[in-house]
């Protein structure tokens, strides 16, 4: 591991000035709506039902409005989205088209539902197409390869053990804390190959990535000041890049210093700051989500938990359902690019296309009985929850392992 990186005086050598001025620029403020969200799903009218709203989830309510619009609407046109009208591509086989077919649905600087604030645009590979997106992607996967994963697998397998070894008995714990958090913070520090004492930062700069008003985040901090806790993550990496240059390192920062298709990226602030936020939110939300997730599901189904203690095979399969139950990454927007006749519908160039895997995942057509969790399922590793094509999850053999 290198030395802590405390000294951030000597950061200032990038040229960081677009990033400064974006932060002093006026920034679009996304107001939390006001609609009611707990309305009857089966009463409501199709219109009505603002699936974007964080506050769907938090409430539990997802699964009954995802289930009405796969029956009959599951390619609808909502005209009041955050940003604007958006198609909602809701069951399996039609997200599946979407996501692999790159040419005419374009990952191009948004792939959230919302459009980015024009003044703060990190951009990053997953929201690029070819080539820039193939070859940012390849410089950064080998530190995640199936290559990695039997060096990774015996250190995981060694923190996991500490970790749980370590919990207290008998007594009240919180489980994100202690296990969830700890460990892909962990991991995500060994991937960065970060000083040890300073791994606590990614945790912070994942959730102040993540925070949002629209999708139900509460006590929301002002856009300026989370562009500030950012602007530090960029200022930091910075620093560690210039220490990686000419390295042989397998971590991230390293490969992408050192590959002949990324070295410059370092001196595009917003290019580097929207890939490390990629990796840092990629390597640790949704893991970390599901982690959460499978303990609150053995709690919630006692019967599954004793299948998997009567047959520990059924881990692996266990994993894949968890994913496919939870969906970590409820959606995924893409842009058309040429008008296109799409299963009667006729989308537009410039539509926004948003494809909800946590619909696609409850698809009655591919999983039976898709509202149940069975971690005996014999298709389960079908999920789509990792996406397809081009932009399919580059960390997934790292994120089951994890799990």
């Amino acid at each position: 591991m290198s030395e802590t990186l405390s000294d951030q005086e000597h950061v200032t050598e990038f040229d960081n000035s677009a990033v400064e001025d974006a932060m002093n620029a006026e920034h679009i403020q996304i107001a939390r709506p006001e609609w009611d969200v707990f309305g009857d799903p089966t009463k409501t009218a199709i219109e009505d039902l603002h699936i974007w709203d964080g506050r769907l989830f938090q409430s539990g309510l997802q699964t009954e409005w995802f289930a009405r619009l796969r029956k009959e609407a599951p390619i609808h046109y909502f005209e009041n989205g955050p940003s604007g009208g958006f198609w909602a591509i809701t069951k399996y086989d039609h997200i599946m088209e979407v996501d692999t077919q790159h040419k005419v649905f374009s990952s191009d600087t948004n792939i959230t539902l919302g459009d980015a604030d024009e003044h703060f645009l990190p951009t990053m590979f997953i929201a690029k197409d070819q080539p820039d997106h193939t070859a940012q992607r390849k410089a950064a996967m080998p530190t995640v390869s199936r290559k990695r994963m039997p060096d990774l697998e015996t250190l995981i397998r060694e923190r996991v053990a500490e970790v749980l070894d370590g919990l207290p008995v008998g007594e009240t714990f919180n489980w994100v804390e202690r296990v969830s958090r700890d460990l892909t913070i962990k991991m995500l520090a060994t991937l960065f190959d970060m000083p040890w004492e300073d791994r606590n930062l990614l945790s912070l700069w994942s959730d102040t990535s993540t925070e949002s008003e629209l999708m139900g985040s509460f006590d929301v901090r002002p856009m300026e000041e989370r562009m500030q806790t950012l602007f530090g993550c960029l200022q930091y990496f910075q620093k560690l890049w210039g220490e990686r240059v000419g390295g042989d390192g397998w971590d991230f920062v390293s490969m992408l210093a050192n590959n002949p298709q990324t070295q410059g990226m370092v001196t595009d602030p917003f290019d580097f700051m929207g890939n490390l936020m990629l990796l840092i939110v990629g390597g640790n939300d949704t893991t970390r989500n599901t982690m959460t997730a499978s303990i609150q599901l053995m709690d919630k189904h006692p019967e599954q938990l004793a299948k998997l203690k009567a047959d520990p095979s059924l881990m692996k399969n266990m994993v894949d359902e968890v994913i496919r139950y939870h969906t970590p990454l409820p959606h995924m927007r893409r842009t058309a690019v040429q008008d296109i006749d799409f299963h009667g519908h006729k989308i537009k160039k410039g539509d926004r296309v948003v494809m909800w895997y946590i619909s696609g995942n409850r698809d009655a057509e591919v999983f039976e009985n898709p509202d149940q969790f069975d971690i005996t399922r014999p298709n389960a590793n079908r999920h789509m929850a990792f996406g397809f094509g081009i932009h399919r999850c580059m960390g997934n053999h790292i994120a089951d392992l994890q799990l």
